[in-house]
């Protein structure tokens, strides 16, 4: 009887320790609305603090949720508003440790220990980049298709969908978007609206979640804003491609009518006098004729597109244009071409 209790206590603890092994990181802090699911394609339940997680398991957070992933290994993941994020791999051996978490959107701070002797191959995963950590801290907005890393410590490799990747080295900041190569590291400037993106989105992953979420929910429009210049300065220096992708991160990380437009007048701009292409930059002035007819913008894109059309030697719809122009304004700011240009069209 006594071998039989023996045997059955030690089937119960070697069960115990399997079960503990499965277990790869502990909710150990949270605030406001947090969810869990055991596994994809499921509802979610209500997360409570301390649960235990293990491979497989999501965590998505609310308008007002935050949390806190800590790992087996000491390493903490920090989850702000709106982020919903999978533990699709995780593995640790005698001097190495492996995980894949992927991001379907939102903000986070990755903060990854490394041991001495000890390899390390953790990837953070959106549906268009993989930021590649060896032991190193980072943050990481990922927005639709567009993703924007800043590096906190250490040195973090960000690819897309190609193996080609760029440094996220100390007080830097990566991008990319639609899975393509990402941006050269841009230093962050102390003082620059980069700069402020970069505390706010420090704030929303600290140690304690902020009082309010409006600063994380604006975080993508000040990126965005900052792209419009940053690929206005591109252009200026010659670097078109680089400017045309950098405008076309702002147009994915926002929804601001304001900010789109204007990122569209610039992709126009670029096509049109530097790269000499009239029909992609009929494009986009069409684009926020249609899409956007209340933003202030869209008096000089008519009155490019009808411009465009000229220039391209369609006359009849360029006069189209510019009659649709002195119609919706009289008083506007290029009146005066306008008139010259229907009396060249007459």
């Amino acid at each position: 009887m006594k071998n039989q209790l023996l045997t059955i206590f030690a089937i119960l603890f070697l069960s115990s320790i399997c079960l503990a092994d499965d277990y790869v990181a502990t909710l150990s802090d949270k605030s406001g609305v947090v969810y869990l699911r055991d596994k994809n394609n499921i509802p979610y339940g209500e997360a409570k603090k301390g649960i235990k997680l293990k491979v497989g398991n999501w965590i998505k957070t609310g308008n007002d949720g935050w949390a806190i992933l800590s790992l087996v290994d000491g390493s903490k993941i920090t989850l702000a508003n709106n982020t919903e994020l999978e533990i699709t791999e995780f593995l640790i051996n005698k001097n190495s440790r492996q995980g894949v978490f992927s991001v379907s959107q939102g903000k986070l701070r990755a903060t990854i220990v490394r041991m001495s002797q000890d390899r390390v191959d953790y990837k953070v995963k959106s549906p268009t980049s993989v930021a590649g950590i060896k032991g190193t801290e980072f943050m990481m907005l990922s927005r639709g298709e567009a993703n924007v890393f800043f590096g906190n410590e250490g040195v973090a490799e960000i690819y897309g969908n190609v193996e080609q990747a760029k440094p996220l080295t100390v007080d830097t900041m990566v991008q990319n978007t639609r899975g393509f190569v990402p941006t050269d590291p841009v230093k962050v400037e102390q003082g620059t609206s980069l700069d402020v993106a970069k505390k706010h989105l420090s704030k929303i992953t600290a140690a304690k979640p902020p009082e309010d979420w409006e600063i994380s929910n604006n975080l993508p429009n000040i990126i965005a804003r900052w792209n419009i210049n940053y690929g206005h300065y591109l252009a200026d220096s010659g670097k078109y491609d680089e400017a045309l992708y950098v405008f076309q991160i702002a147009l994915d990380l926002t929804e601001k009518p304001e900010i789109r437009s204007d990122a569209r007048l610039e992709r126009g701009a670029v096509y049109a006098r530097f790269l000499k292409n009239p029909e992609a930059a009929l494009a986009e002035y069409l684009l926020i004729i249609e899409e956007y007819p209340e933003v202030p913008q869209r008096e000089l894109a008519l009155f490019y597109t009808a411009m465009t059309l000229y220039e391209l030697k369609f006359f009849h719809k360029a006069k189209e244009r510019l009659l649709q122009y002195k119609k919706e304004y009289p008083d506007g700011k290029y009146i005066g071409n306008v008139e010259t240009m229907l009396n060249i069209l007459k």
